[in-house]
Formats: C-alpha cells, sequence, structure tokens
C-alpha cells in the first residue's frame, strides 16, 4: 500500500473519532509497521500541517481543530477509480458535459493518480456497453442544474404513447440513470402529484427562479421506489415468478426489487417474489425468459403474459 494511502486513512480516522485514537489501533488500521506508522504520523503533522496532538488521559491521537482537511483533493485509491468511471459514464452519455467545470479537478486527480503508480488514461479501459440507450437531449443540462440549485422547472414533455406535448411547471427531487437511459423524479404542480419524466422525452426546460418544493425522501422511495421498474407508484400487487432450474441460478443472484423475496423449491427451480404497480415493464422483463418462466400469480398478470406470448407465436405461425 502506498505511503499515500496511509495518509489518507489516518486522516480519516482522527476525523471519524471524537476520542484520542491509541497509536496500537492506528497500526492495526495502515496495517503496516511501527516505524511506519510513526513516518506517516509525522508526515501528516510536520508535512501537511495538520493539527495533531497526542494526549495522556486518554492516551493517543487526536486533532485540535476538528474542520481541518488536506490540502487540495484527496481520495482512495477506490475512490479516485469510482471517479474515473463517473466521468467516463458523464462522456458517454453527453460528450462535453461539465468538462471545463471538472478540467482543474481532472488535472489533480491526473496528478493523484501518477503518485499511486496509476494512469488517467486507462480510463478508456473502463468498457460501458450501453443496452436500447437514448441521447438525453438537449436539456440535460439545464434540468441536472435545477435539481441541483432546488429551482422549479417549465417542462415541455412529449407523451410516448401519444406523442403530445404538455406543458408544466414541476420542481424536480432527483435525477435518475436507470437501464442506460436518464429520468427525472420531479413534485408535477399541474397533475399535484410525484411524476417520473424520461429526459428524451423533454422537448423544452426553462429554469424558473422560484424555489423547487421538497419532497421528502421516505414519500420519494414509497412512491417512486415501492414497486417494480423506473415508472413504478405505491405496490398495488406482488408478482409470484417461477424459474427452471437452468435459469435459477442466475436469477437467485439478480436483484430485480429491493423488496423482492426468494424461495428454492425442491425440484431446483426458484420462485421470486416482486412487488410491482404498473406491469408493463415487468410483462417485458418476464417476456425475456421465454419457456424458462412461468407467472404463477396474480392471475391477472399470468392471463396478461400469456396472452402477449400467443400474439407472439401467431406471428410466425402466419403465412
Amino acid at each position: 500500500m502506498k505511503s499515500f494511502e496511509h495518509v489518507y486513512r489516518l486522516h480519516r480516522m482522527l476525523k471519524s473519532h471524537r476520542y484520542p485514537v491509541p497509536f496500537e489501533r492506528i497500526q492495526a488500521e495502515l496495517e503496516c509497521s511501527r516505524a511506519t506508522t510513526k513516518r506517516v504520523i509525522a508526515y501528516l503533522r510536520d508535512v501537511l500541517g495538520a493539527p495533531l496532538e497526542t494526549s495522556r488521559e486518554p492516551r493517543g491521537y487526536r486533532y485540535t481543530d476538528a474542520a481541518y482537511e488536506l490540502p487540495g483533493f484527496w481520495f482512495s485509491a477506490e475512490e479516485l477509480q469510482g471517479l474515473l468511471t463517473l466521468q467516463q459514464l458523464l462522456a458517454t452519455f453527453q460528450p462535453g458535459l461539465l468538462d471545463e467545470a471538472l478540467a482543474p479537478m481532472r488535472t489533480r486527480i491526473d496528478q493523484i493518480l501518477k503518485s499511486q503508480g496509476l494512469s488517467a488514461d486507462n480510463a478508456g479501459r473502463l468498457r460501458l456497453l450501453r443496452a436500447a440507450a437514448r441521447p438525453p437531449g438537449q436539456h440535460f443540462a439545464t434540468v441536472a442544474a435545477a435539481v441541483l440549485q432546488r429551482k422549479r422547472l417549465h417542462l415541455e414533455y412529449e407523451s410516448r404513447g401519444t406523442g403530445q406535448v404538455s406543458e408544466r411547471v414541476v420542481s424536480p427531487q432527483r435525477l435518475t440513470h436507470y437501464r442506460d437511459n436518464w429520468y427525472l423524479d420531479a413534485w408535477c404542480h399541474k397533475s399535484a402529484g410525484l411524476r417520473t419524466f424520461a429526459l428524451d422525452c423533454v422537448r423544452g426546460a426553462d429554469l424558473l427562479d422560484d424555489a423547487a418544493q421538497d419532497i421528502d425522501d421516505a414519500r420519494l422511495n414509497l412512491e417512486l421506489g415501492g414497486s417494480y421498474g423506473i415508472f413504478s407508484g405505491t405496490p398495488t400487487a406482488t408478482a409470484m415468478l417461477r424459474f427452471t432450474p437452468e435459469r435459477a441460478r442466475w436469477i437467485a443472484a439478480e436483484q430485480w426489487h429491493p423488496n423482492q423475496q426468494g424461495v428454492w423449491l425442491a425440484d431446483g427451480s426458484y420462485e421470486l417474489s416482486v412487488p410491482y404497480h404498473r406491469d408493463e415493464e415487468l410483462i417485458l422483463d418476464i417476456l425475456r425468459y421465454g419457456p424458462d418462466v412461468e407467472v404463477i400469480a396474480p392471475a391477472g398478470l399470468r392471463i396478461a403474459v400469456a396472452r402477449r406470448l400467443e400474439q407472439a407465436a401467431a406471428r410466425y405461425r402466419a403465412p
């Protein structure tokens, strides 16, 4: 492990503890020798100017100034790689987004990467494959700004089903990246309720001066995250899906929903229970597995899936 990482971990340890941290605990946390531990402490105090002092009772090291932070941008190796992944993601979905704003940080990140024997050039080796991804559209930056600045938005939104364009004022709550596409969760003042908008369907977006109306996380998660899929709503039913033994071990490792339940059956098959409200997206996902899955309940979902399979088979039987 690099000495940079040692300094970083020591700093985080001291910031997170209210009381002095004993030398032995620091050494164990850093996973290094006694001599190396002493050098790291000295570097943090003497080179970086940290307000570090020792105490006799209780025995250990602590910061005299709780507000102290390491100079510049300091990240662990895992955080740096995560940030590179984020940069790659932004570049993939909207090339040039935030390039100018991130330029100073990117320079600093390059320096830190080099100090750890890594290279920013290798970010291109992070391969992000998109499946049925749609461009987020030209209004992504405006929508993102409204979310972060907590401002209302005037939207022109095209319905994917009818093609009609409507105008509405919304209070943006959060941006969601789901299945390679971007969505906006927002309080719609026109319909007086929470709605999810696909960013690729936004035809116009203007940032307003009015402050956004905040909805607490518990309600957001209940109404927009409680059921299966992106356009979810509060759950009204639970789908019970039985997968064949050949497919079961793969499904058992997948997360379809945070509140899902799974049961292994005696014959090696696997029953997955998923809460849902609207069934359109769930049906499409069920159809992906063809004969490897059977809808056990509810009856309405079972009938809907069977009908879609019959319609698909009829196309292949047609002359």
